[in-house]
């Protein structure tokens, strides 16, 4: 297994392991204990109370992050016996993974699923997003982006997608339904961008929202219904663009590709905020 193929398969078990109950989503830490390779519960629980540690320091209340609970398990004997385990939040999760070994590569791929998690859920309930400027909230999408379609490459190939024509058709295909049958050159051209400039670096954040939605949907309705196939992975992804579009509409949205391009790419971002950040930096 390929070191991507193994992050790919660890975020997809945290995943996996995600509960939820009366809408407030948690982990079990005793499953979570045995995700990350801890030979037995007791050796996992300092790394637990260093965790809630961390939670009190930044400012969290403990209980809102680690509830304590009383679970039936089956011991050794076949008998169930109950035991005490810990709902964890994502919150208690992400400082769980930041406070374990880092040398394990599943506590290291952890330690980035939870990151990312944690902080676009931060951002989604946070009215700090909401406060970015429209720059700030691109760069940030757009890593977003990035990071779910390395994701989404795989469970693809998974999938049958073999190579990268095949990816370029299976993305063109995800394009058409979102953008009213456009595919990636079609987009480019609509929004009259140059040669060089590539179509996700030129789009503003209400676009790049649209792209990261269809491209989340898309990985896990393809990994949740094993879809299997080119032919069918082409139509699922081309299905959720067109629901994303639908949405869209439905609430009144501008359509994506009527959405003026963003004139500074993210290269140029990028460089700028450097700058300023370089800049703020000296000493005064």
């Amino acid at each position: 297994m390929t070191e991507n193929s193994m992050k790919i398969t660890h975020h997809q078990t945290f995943e996996s392991l995600r509960l939820e109950k009366n809408g407030q989503e948690f982990w079990n830490a005793r499953k979570l204990a045995k995700v990350l390779e801890y030979s037995e519960y007791r050796h996992f629980l300092p790394v637990i109370e260093k965790a809630k540690v961390a939670c009190k320091n930044s400012g969290h209340d403990i209980e809102d992050h680690f509830e304590d609970t009383l679970e039936m398990v089956r011991i050794g004997s076949g008998a169930l016996r109950k035991l005490p385990n810990i709902k964890l939040s994502r919150y208690a999760c992400y400082l769980i993974v930041q406070n374990g070994d880092p040398s394990k590569r599943v506590i290291a791929n952890g330690q980035t699923y939870f990151a990312i998690q944690t902080r676009r859920q931060e951002l989604s309930d946070n009215v700090t997003f909401q406060q970015l400027k429209e720059e700030e909230k691109r760069l940030f999408l757009r890593n977003e982006l990035k990071e779910h379609n390395k994701l989404l490459v795989e469970t693809a190939q998974q999938a049958g997608v073999e190579n990268t024509i095949d990816f370029a058709i299976f993305q063109n295909h995800g394009y058409k339904g979102l953008y009213g049958g456009l595919d990636a050159k079609g987009i480019h051209q609509h929004k009259r961008l140059k040669k060089k400039q590539k179509i996700l670096d030129h789009m503003g954040s209400t676009e790049l929202a649209a792209n990261l939605f269809r491209a989340t949907q898309t990985e896990e309705k393809l990994r949740r219904e094993h879809i299997k196939g080119k032919a069918k992975a082409n139509q699922t992804h081309y299905n959720v663009g067109k629901k994303v579009r639908q949405t869209i509409e439905e609430i009144g949205g501008t359509m994506p590709e009527n959405l003026p391009k963003a004139e500074k790419g993210i290269e140029q971002l990028k460089k700028e905020t450097n700058k300023r950040s370089i800049t703020s930096d000296k000493p005064l």
